[in-house]
C-alpha cells in the first residue's frame, strides 16, 4: 500500500521518484535487467540531500541535462515487514544527453502510462498522485 504524506522527517527519506515529462510525453525508463517499465529514480546515498538524490538519478537513469525539478510529496511504501519513505517529484525536461552507462537499457515516451510496470503496486499510483495535483493546478 502507498501512502502520501505532506511532511515526512527528512532522515527517513530513502529513495527518490521522479515522474517526468519530456516533449509532452511521459519518460519511462527500463533497467538493464528487467522487460518493465519503471519512473526515473533511486536510492539515497549516505549524506546526500534527497534533492540531490532526484537530481542525480534523474540523469543517471534518463540523460537529462536540462530540466525543472518540483518536489510533490514524501510517500510511504507498507508492507507487512516495514514502512518505507520516500520523496515524489514531478519533472519537465528539456534536453536530453546521452544516457549514461549505468543500469538504464532504455528510455521510452508514452503518451499514457503503460501496462508493464516494474513495480505495480507504487509507481502507477505515485504517477496519478502527480496527475491529481497537476488537475488541481497545484504543479505547474
Amino acid at each position: 500500500m502507498v501512502r502520501f504524506h505532506e511532511h515526512a522527517d527528512d532522515s527517513l527519506l530513502r529513495f527518490a521518484v521522479i515522474c517526468a515529462r519530456y516533449q509532452n510525453q511521459w519518460l519511462l525508463v527500463r533497467h538493464r535487467e528487467r522487460r518493465t517499465w519503471e519512473c526515473p529514480g533511486g536510492h539515497r546515498e549516505p549524506g546526500e540531500d534527497i534533492d540531490a538524490t532526484a537530481r542525480r538519478e534523474l540523469w543517471e537513469e534518463t540523460g537529462a541535462l536540462h530540466f525543472r525539478l518540483h518536489p510533490v510529496c514524501a510517500y510511504s511504501v507498507v508492507t507487512p515487514a516495514a514502512e518505507t519513505y520516500g520523496m515524489l517529484y514531478w519533472a519537465e525536461i528539456d534536453e536530453l544527453g546521452v544516457l549514461p552507462g549505468f543500469e538504464i537499457a532504455e528510455v521510452r515516451l508514452f503518451d499514457h502510462p503503460p501496462d508493464q510496470w516494474t513495480y505495480p503496486d507504487i509507481q502507477p499510483y505515485l504517477m496519478e498522485q502527480v496527475q491529481n495535483i497537476q488537475t488541481k493546478g497545484e504543479l505547474q
